[in-house]
């Protein structure tokens, strides 16, 4: 939904590949493709916020940066493998996740002091259990990927 209405108004969307999208046009033509919905749903104004957003990737080239940046980010993300308690890197696209080896008898403890590092380092990251989840907004730059991957490397 953030992705869409760019967080402001409740919006959700599915892709599906040409197969299933085919496997519900399929059927008899008296037949709802795919029947559902409820009276609160296709607000006029997610709609039309969700359009503006799709037009503000594509006139920007968002998507392209974010794929052209995805390879860098990937490098730098996958250089803190090696610093204490990292366990696992993983990524896709822009999106990353370091899994940190709990504390014994205190889980989600470590990723919790990470998060309060970094903080005070001043970068807002996200945890979960003890896994710290990034997703960078795609007019992030080079020169911040850096800045951020330093922070996380002072908080590890």
């Amino acid at each position: 939904a953030k992705g869409v209405s760019n967080g402001v108004i409740p919006m959700g969307a599915v892709f599906v590949t040409k197969e299933i999208h085919d496997a519900f046009m399929t059927g008899p033509d008296h037949m709802i493709e795919f029947f559902h919905g409820y009276t609160y749903s296709g607000n006029p104004i997610a709609c039309a916020a969700a359009l503006g957003t799709l037009d503000t990737y594509k006139d920007e080239g968002l998507l392209t940066r974010g794929e052209e940046l995805a390879p860098y980010w990937e490098d730098a993300l996958h250089s803190l493998k090696g610093e204490p308690n990292v366990i696992d890197i993983r990524n896709i696209g822009l999106i990353g996740a370091i899994e940190l080896a709990p504390i014994a008898g205190n889980p989600t403890k470590r990723a919790f002091s990470a998060f309060v590092k970094a903080f005070e380092h001043g970068a807002l990251i996200r945890t979960t259990g003890d896994i710290i989840a990034l997703s960078p907004p795609l007019i992030i730059t080079k020169g911040q990927i850096n800045e951020l991957i330093d922070h996380l490397r002072d908080v590890l």
